[in-house]
């Protein structure tokens, strides 16, 4: 009964035992502390995933990206070299600059705003953060490629990354190009779609030395008129422009166009000179008449701006006045003091100059400190109408401009040797500014330059510190080119150290090996001056010129020869008669050598030849037949009528009866 009494109070009446095999039930009471842990565990994992959505970038989503593994830069270990994350939506990548070992990682499409992690990473070659929220640079060090697309408007920040040797920086929206100089590196730059909208703006970049690869295409500056030649006359070096070849033709245009070289200049305005002359009436020139085989005798002073070349001008033509006449040029400036016009230039206006080249009226022209200057052809030929030779003063533009005419000057440079003296000269006159002045001192280099350059290109040189001596120089140099006296008195060797002395007349020949001193050249003759052979000139153009016409040009040659000659021989002129006196030795004065007599050989008209040249010319025949003709044609003369006999030949018997 006991028992049953514990089975009663053990459980109620009607309440069913469990079964003897199931477990007992937990009974209700406090969570356990594993169940505790196993919760917050879940709630941890919504919160990492809610902080990735985020853009924050953790170790686990960055090791999906690594790949390429191999041997680290300096060589101790082998890792993961590549890391390549794009469009995660990464806003926070700061977790990166632990991996110091990456060279190359991909970014684009993400929203990120901050690179500083970079900094970190020394070995990183090429970094692709395109298309992501940046605004500008950070100072960190730059990878040698750098790519990116996003809203960047300067690039100031990558002045101080010199490393630099391919930028990617399309799609964003930069107006200048100022912080990509000094990048000696730099091999190539993409612009595309930005807003680069001045051409100027590559300024900043044209002295990268080897930039070859430039891209501008979808910017404003190539709606600019003229865009592709100004671009590559501004970036010379590329080799491909706007994913285009550019060839050498184009550089050469672009250079022609933008800065062209000085004899590029001349030979523009010579063939814009003889295009305006040719639409112009023509007829003979009488500068072409001295002679078919010598040039026109014309001397031309040059020199830098007050450096003594007008006086020198004015004064020779004043002591060879039988000889010279002063040839004054056009000009666009005005008269400094003392000079006049028509005496010393024909001072005109910038309208009347184009209005004068235009009509074909100069053979040469130029521009000198913001000025035209210009050798008329009327004045050239009005001095060769009476008889003279043209003496001029130009700079060394208009020299290269009449170098292309069909004339053969002599040139004769006159420079200052002290140019501290020249300079205070200038500043003495008080007509120059200080620009104007240092332009002026620059050009006495530029001129001694071409002439050690170019040997030849002037035939003498004359310093005119002291301008008393260079006029004594000078005119004993123009006795001699015009063989009025011997040029062994020259001074070839150029051993005066005087201040007007010449260092240069005559080529010198070179002394053969095994020689002692070199043998003084031969002087020059007229005829040397048009010889190819006696001048200096490649291996190439001299074999160029001299070799031999063809059939067909040794025709043309003649026909043209030989209407000259017609031509000439039958123009009634007796101007040229008295310029061959002058230009003669005068009697009594020892005569020169053929080879020295210079601008001398000119054609004499029939009317001053001897009767029996005059004769023969003409075809008559001086022979006795020809006499007993005309004493038989005398003889039919009508009675009552006195005959009227030519002149009997010379050597002929008179024997009218």
């Amino acid at each position: 009964m006991a028992g049953g009494e514990e089975n009663g109070t053990e459980g109620s009446p009607g309440e069913p035992l469990p079964p003897p095999d199931e477990p007992p039930q937990p009974r209700p009471g406090p969570p356990h502390r594993e169940d505790e842990q196993e919760e917050e565990g879940e709630e941890e994992e919504p919160e990492r995933s809610e902080a990735h959505l985020e853009g924050v970038l953790d170790e686990d989503t960055a090791a999906e990206g690594l790949h390429t593994f191999g041997r680290s830069a300096p060589g101790t270990e082998y890792v993961y070299l590549h890391l390549s994350l794009p469009g995660r939506g990464l806003s926070d990548i700061s977790i990166l600059s632990g991996y110091i070992h990456l060279q190359k990682m991909e970014l684009s499409s993400n929203k990120i705003n901050d690179l500083s992690c970079v900094s970190h990473m020394p070995y990183l070659v090429e970094l692709d953060a395109s298309k992501n929220q940046l605004t500008t640079y950070f100072d960190f060090k730059a990878p040698k490629n750098l790519k990116s697309f996003n809203q960047i408007e300067k690039v100031d920040g990558l002045k101080s990354l010199k490393s630099l040797q391919r930028v990617d920086l399309s799609n964003n929206k930069i107006k200048s190009l100022q912080g990509l100089e000094e990048h000696d590196l730099l091999e190539m730059i993409n612009l595309e779609n930005n807003q680069v909208a001045e051409v100027s703006e590559l300024k900043w970049i044209k002295d990268l030395p080897l930039l070859r690869d430039v891209n501008l295409l979808k910017n404003p500056l190539q709606e600019k008129e003229g865009y592709w030649l100004s671009a590559i006359f501004m970036l010379l070096q590329v080799t491909e422009l706007d994913l285009k070849k550019v060839s050498v033709e184009e550089k050469v245009a672009a250079v022609n166009a933008k800065d062209p070289p000085p004899e590029v200049v001349a030979a523009e305005d010579h063939r814009t000179h003889l295009l305006c002359n040719a639409r112009q009436p023509q007829g003979l020139l009488d500068s072409t008449l001295p002679g078919f085989d010598e040039p026109y005798p014309m001397l031309v002073l040059l020199g830098p701006v007050a450096g003594g070349r007008r006086q020198l001008s004015l004064k020779i033509c004043r002591q060879f006045k039988n000889f010279f006449r002063f040839g004054p040029c056009h000009t666009t400036r005005t008269a400094y003091f003392g000079e006049e016009n028509r005496f010393d230039y024909y001072f005109i206006s910038q309208e009347e100059f184009d209005k004068m080249v235009e009509a074909g009226k100069f053979l040469a022209t130029y521009k000198y400190s913001g000025h035209s200057y210009g050798l008329g052809r009327d004045t050239v030929e009005s001095i060769a109408r009476e008889g003279l030779a043209t003496c001029v003063h130009l700079e060394i533009e208009g020299v290269r401009s009449l170098k292309n005419t069909y004339f053969k000057p002599r040139y004769v440079l006159l420079v200052p040797k002290d140019k501290w003296k020249y300079g205070e000269h200038l500043r003495r006159t008080g007509l120059f500014s200080r620009a104007e002045i240092r332009e002026a001192v620059a050009r006495v280099d530029t001129y001694l330059q071409i002439n050690q350059d170019f040997p030849g290109y002037f035939h003498a040189v004359i310093y005119t510190d002291e301008l008393e001596q260079a006029f004594t120089e000078l005119t004993h140099l123009v006795k001699v080119y015009l063989g009025l006296e011997p040029p062994d008195s020259l001074d070839i060797q150029g051993t005066n150290s005087g201040a007007g002395s010449r260092n240069q007349l005559f080529p010198e020949e070179k002394s053969s090996p095994g020689q002692g001193t070199p043998r003084r050249s031969r002087t020059p003759s007229s005829g040397d001056i048009l010889e190819p052979s006696a001048q200096t000139y490649p291996r190439e153009l001299l074999e160029m010129l001299t070799a031999p016409p063809g059939s067909v040009e040794e025709a043309s040659l003649q026909r043209r020869f030989s209407a000259a000659r017609q031509r000439i021989l039958f123009h009634s002129s007796r101007e040229f008669g008295r310029l061959r006196g002058r230009f003669s030795v005068p009697p009594g004065a020892a005569p020169a050598r053929a080879e020295q007599v210079v601008w001398t050989k000119f054609p004499i008209p029939r009317r001053h030849l001897p009767g029996k040249a005059r004769a023969a010319g003409k075809g008559v025949d001086t022979s006795k037949e020809a006499g007993e003709n005309l004493l038989r044609k005398s003889s039919k003369a009508k009675l009552g009528s006195s005959p009227v006999l030519p002149r009997i030949p010379p050597g002929q018997t008179n024997t009218n009866p």
